[in-house]
């Protein structure tokens, strides 16, 4: 049996046990075998604390001495040791072997493998999620917030005999994942008709991605006065920040390069022109959309003076 187990105070309990016995007993194993447990020694069937019925146990007759108890308040926080009685000459306490149970009013935190999560945009990510089992035939319900994409569940059992529920989400990462709390949540059976118990676990996502979401502001905004001076500011959405923005004119199909730095100031002149940006991080490049500066343009009155003839 496994050295320790904690238990969740009115959740059910499985204790996996199984054990031997000499040769010469073997023929003792049959269907008036019993299970006893108790905190104290020496055991035997009349001072046992616990006396589980046969469909409490495992198969005795195999050597299957896996106990469960359905409500985890008849245990204690102590040791407690296993007692086979047969009506016949085999009756053994395994006085060398016992479980020490740990009764608890919260359950255990699930873990998530990868604790942390740095990826690039496009990574396939496969994040797991496992909570302790210790009522195999209630295991704790597990839940992704959000649900970012398909995830599958089992109950391993791991080399104590205790058995873990685990759940394996896959998706792609996605700049819009980056920041986001991403949390797995177990949910535990109350036998005693309370309300079911939860614990929660959650990472930050830190996902690197090339420049979205470009823009240009111009400042003062359109239109503006023919031959002024506007302050054209390139902004964007990285991460790892924009390291360089870099400035465009575009000219028919050509583009020449004006300039560097997140803001550009230029004179505004009546020539239809159109200005674009990039912006570029250690992961790419992200480009604006055409921004046509829209001018006002200086208009001169003339005054013309016709003279008249008198006849």
């Amino acid at each position: 049996m496994p050295q320790n187990i904690n238990v969740l105070r009115g959740a059910c309990v499985t204790i996996p046990c199984s054990f031997d016995v000499n040769s010469d007993h073997e023929k003792n194993l049959d269907h008036t075998c019993k299970a006893y447990w108790s905190d104290s020694l020496p055991i035997s069937g009349e001072n046992a604390k616990l006396k589980p019925t046969k469909d409490m146990t495992g198969d005795l007759t195999k050597k299957d001495c896996t106990t469960t108890f359905n409500d985890a308040s008849l245990l204690q926080s102590t040791k407690y040791y296993f007692r086979l009685e047969c009506d016949n000459a085999l009756k053994i306490t395994f006085s060398q072997a016992g479980v020490d149970i740990s009764v608890k009013d919260d359950p255990p935190s699930p873990t998530l493998t990868p604790s942390t999560l740095e990826v690039e945009e496009g990574t396939s990510v496969s994040l797991t999620c496992s909570a302790p089992a210790p009522c195999w035939s209630h295991p704790p319900a597990l839940t992704w917030t959000p649900n970012l994409g398909q995830s599958q569940e089992t109950l391993q059992e791991n080399q104590d005999k205790t058995k873990v529920k685990t759940s394996v989400m896959n998706f792609t990462a996605s700049h819009l994942h980056h920041g986001n709390k991403i949390s797995c949540t177990a949910v535990y059976k109350n036998n005693r008709g309370s309300t079911d118990v939860t614990a929660e676990t959650s990472l930050a996502a830190d996902i690197s991605y090339s420049p979205k979401d470009v823009q240009i502001s111009v400042s003062p905004s359109c239109p503006v006065p023919e031959n002024s001076n506007v302050s054209l500011t390139c902004s964007s959405n990285a991460n790892p920040a924009v390291e360089n923005y870099t400035w465009y004119r575009a000219d028919g199909d050509q583009e020449t390069f004006i300039g560097t730095g997140m803001s550009l100031n230029i004179k505004v002149s009546r020539d239809r022109r159109r200005f674009f940006c990039k912006a570029e991080n250690q992961i790419g490049v992200g480009h604006s959309n055409l921004t046509h500066l829209v001018v006002q343009c200086m208009y001169h009155t003339i005054k013309i003076f016709k003279s008249l003839s008198i006849t």
